[in-house]
C-alpha cells in the first residue's frame, strides 16, 4: 500500500457546533504523522476551483477548537453528478473535474465531513477511485451507525436552555408557549430537550399527532391548576390528518426546506384549547456557537480516528461513535438511511410515563 503523504479535508452540508474541532484534530494528527493536509473551501467545491484550497498546518488551526461554524465554510445545494460547471478553463462535468484535480494536486486521500447528504456524494466518489475516509455530522442525530455525532449535544443544550426561559414567560402570562426545534424527519432534538426542558407536549415526526389529543391535555393540565403549558414541535413534526410544513418545496437538486410546525400547531391549540398561545422557532440558532465540551471531544476524536483510518489504508469507511469505542463501518451501510426515534426508545417510554403527551 503506497504512503499516505498528502490529504485534503472538506466540510459539507449544513454547519454544525464541532466542525472546527474536527479540522484542528486532523490537521494536528496528520502533521505528527508526516502527512500535509491541503484545507479544501466550500465543500467538493475546494477542488473544482483551485484558489479554494490551501495548506493547513498546526499554526493555522490554533484557537478554532472552541469556535462554532467551519474555517473551510460548506456548501448544501445542488448534485455534484448532475450540474455541469463552468470556470475560466472551460465548462466541465462536476463529478469528473473533482476527481481529475484530486490526481492534479496530488492528494493520497480525502477526510469528509458531513451529514447524510455529503456521505452520499463521498461515497459516489469513493466508487469513482477517491480514497476517502467519512466523519458523520449532524444536529439532527439522524445518522444511521452511529450512536451519536457531534453538534447534537450543543443544539439540545440550546435547545433546553431556550425552553428553560420561557417556562417563566409561559407562567407569568399563563400561556401556552410553541416552541419549534430543528430536526428535519426525525424528533431527537425535540425528544431529548424537551425531556431537559420539562415540556408537557413534544410532537415529533415518528408520531403524527391529533392536535384535539394535545389540546385536550393542555384542558386537561388547566383543569389540575396549571396555567401554563410548554409544547415542543419538531419541524418535521405533522398532524394525523395533514402533512409536513413546508417553507419550500423541493427543486432542482435542493431538498424541501421544513417549517411552519410551530406556528400551525400554536394556532390550532389557540382555537380548540382556548388558551392564549404563543410560538418560537429556534432555528438555526441552534446551529451557532460555542460547541459543548461533550461536542469537542467526541469531535476531536472523529478527526484523529479518520487519520488513523487512512494510515491504516482502510478507506471507504464512516468514523461511528459505539460506546466506549470509536469503529469504522462502511459508507454503503450509511447512506440513503435515516435513523429515528425508535417507538420503543427508553427516554420517550419514560416521557410517556411521566404523562408528557405525543399527540396520540
Amino acid at each position: 500500500m503506497p504512503k499516505i503523504k498528502k490529504i485534503g479535508v472538506l466540510t459539507g452540508g449544513g454547519d454544525a457546533p464541532g466542525l472546527n474541532a474536527v479540522i484542528r484534530a486532523v490537521v494536528k494528527s496528520a502533521y505528527n504523522a508526516g502527512v500535509e493536509v491541503v484545507g479544501l473551501e466550500d465543500s467538493f467545491d475546494g477542488l473544482v476551483y483551485p484558489e479554494k484550497s490551501r495548506p493547513l498546518t498546526p499554526r493555522d488551526v490554533t484557537g478554532i477548537l472552541r469556535l462554532g461554524g467551519t474555517i473551510l465554510g460548506t456548501v448544501n445545494r445542488g448534485n455534484p453528478f448532475i450540474e455541469p460547471i463552468v470556470t475560466p478553463q472551460g465548462t466541465f462535468n462536476y463529478a469528473e473535474r473533482v476527481v481529475d484535480m484530486f490526481g492534479k494536486m496530488s492528494l493520497d486521500a480525502l477526510v469528509c465531513i458531513g451529514g447524510d447528504g455529503t456521505l452520499a456524494i463521498s461515497y459516489e466518489f469513493y466508487k469513482m477511485g477517491v480514497p476517502l475516509v467519512c466523519v458523520p455530522k449532524t444536529i439532527d442525530n439522524d445518522i444511521v451507525g452511529t450512536t451519536s455525532c457531534f453538534g447534537f449535544d450543543t443544539a439540545v443544550d440550546f435547545a433546553t436552555d431556550a425552553i428553560d426561559r420561557l417556562h417563566s414567560t409561559a407562567e407569568a402570562h399563563k400561556r401556552v408557549m410553541v416552541v419549534e426545534v430543528m430536526g428535519r424527519y426525525t424528533g431527537w432534538i425535540a425528544l431529548h430537550s424537551g425531556v431537559a426542558g420539562g415540556a408537557d407536549v413534544i410532537l415529533i415526526p415518528e408520531i403524527p399527532y391529533d392536535v384535539d389529543k394535545v389540546a385536550a391535555c393542555i384542558r386537561d393540565r388547566e383543569g389540575r391548576g396549571a396555567r401554563f403549558s410548554i409544547v415542543v414541535v419538531a419541524e418535521g413534526a405533522q398532524p394525523v390528518d395533514g402533512s409536513r410544513s413546508l417553507i419550500e418545496a423541493a427543486h432542482g437538486g435542493h431538498a424541501e426546506r421544513l417549517g411552519g410546525a410551530g406556528a400551525l400547531c400554536a394556532k390550532q391549540l389557540e382555537e380548540r384549547a382556548g388558551k392564549e398561545t404563543r410560538h418560537v422557532v429556534l432555528g438555526h440558532l441552534q446551529r451557532g456557537g460555542t460547541p459543548t465540551a461533550f461536542d469537542r471531544t467526541l469531535a476531536t476524536r472523529f478527526g484523529g480516528k479518520a487519520v488513523q483510518l487512512l494510515l491504516n489504508g482502510q478507506f471507504g469507511k464512516m468514523v461511528a461513535n459505539h460506546p466506549p469505542d470509536l469503529v469504522p463501518i462502511p459508507i454503503g451501510e450509511v447512506v440513503g438511511r435515516t435513523k429515528t426515534v425508535p417507538l420503543d426508545y427508553d427516554l420517550l417510554l419514560t416521557a410517556r410515563a411521566m404523562g408528557v403527551s405525543f399527540g396520540d
